[in-house]
């Protein structure tokens, strides 16, 4: 091997490990930016009281069942709970808020949702009539899409 294809195998493996260092630290500086993880301890505590609440979905209103509430928060699992923000906090400032922070730390502005209408959801407001969250959305498409085990 020429001295010159060795350089560039020692380019390549450090661009590689540079790319892998990032990979690894960037949900970590995402949570540092994201001020729903800024106060960790008061999140935890916000969801244990909606878990000991038993309360039914704050967008569906339950139209899809009871939140599974001891299942991991994700896309495998579209009935398990997560909190929302009724407000978004990526809107604060159309709200009053004085930061985003206070938004998301705000108990009047959080609710129990599933992961599957929270992420319909979006950051948009959601409104008594529980389907204006899913406006323009397929909704055969979106009930053929929750399937969650035996329940």
């Amino acid at each position: 091997m020429t001295p010159e294809h060795a350089a560039v195998g020692r380019t390549a493996r450090a661009v590689k490990q540079t790319r892998q260092q990032l990979k690894e630290n960037r949900p970590m500086e995402q949570k540092r930016n994201n001020p729903r993880y800024a106060n960790g301890a008061l999140r935890r505590k916000n969801r244990e009281r909606f878990k000991a609440l038993d309360l039914p979905c704050g967008i569906c209103h339950g139209r899809y069942g009871p939140i599974h509430y001891d299942e991991p928060s994700n896309s495998k699992h579209p009935l398990s709970f997560v909190i929302d923000e009724i407000r978004p906090v990526s809107r604060w400032k159309e709200f009053g808020y004085s930061s985003p922070r206070e938004a998301a730390e705000d108990f009047d502005n959080l609710q129990p949702a599933h992961w599957c209408c929270n992420s319909m959801k979006s950051n948009k407001l959601s409104t008594d009539a529980p389907n204006k969250a899913f406006k323009g959305r397929n909704k055969k498409h979106i009930e053929r899409n929750i399937s969650d085990g035996l329940w």
